[in-house]
């Protein structure tokens, strides 16, 4: 596998992971409020708010993207969805840098389904991390959902040495 920045070609995979990888997020996150303020905040269905934001992110000018490519790896062969062959784009990261705090901020991450827990998120933080630093950077951060859909994300971010800040988000439909 390797890092390489993000290239306008591959908007269509990295939304197409970016939409498989969140599809249980956004499942727990129903189960995980009430429905009427989930339908409030996703009108439409889920995935069209994410393409948008995966879109915005990929074309802002303020934010840093790389993917995550696989090449020949040894798990390609018991991966389960065969359309996917060497130089495949797998993953992405999304960085924004705030210098007025010197904090660099881990805006959005994805992994594909087929490719989760191999490593590639790891590796993709931890490449967003040593590009913050040389950017000057002294605090780094990263926020992620409380339910069981991000347990995933929260355990990749501890392992790597995040602490967390406790905050409660409550919603109330009107």
């Amino acid at each position: 596998m390797r890092i390489e920045p993000y290239d306008p070609c591959q908007l269509d995979a990295v939304i197409g992971l970016s939409l498989r990888a969140w599809t249980p997020v956004f499942d727990s996150i129903q189960k995980a409020i009430d429905l009427d303020v989930y339908r409030e905040l996703y009108p439409a269905d889920w995935r069209v708010s994410q393409q948008k934001a995966v879109e915005g992110v990929c074309a802002a000018e303020d934010t840093k993207v790389w993917v995550a490519i696989v090449e020949d790896p040894p798990f390609l062969r018991n991966a389960p969805r065969t359309a996917i062959d060497s130089g495949s784009t797998v993953g992405f990261v999304a960085v924004k840098l705030h210098s007025e705090g010197s904090l660099g901020e881990i805006y959005m991450i994805a992994v594909d389904p087929d490719y989760q827990r191999q490593g590639i998120g790891t590796a993709l933080v931890e490449f967003a991390l040593d590009w913050m630093k040389v950017a000057g950077m002294s605090l780094a951060m990263v926020e992620t959902g409380g339910d069981p859909g991000h347990a995933p994300a929260r355990c990749t971010y501890e392992k790597l040495g995040f602490g967390l800040l406790p905050i409660a988000r409550y919603f109330k439909k009107l």
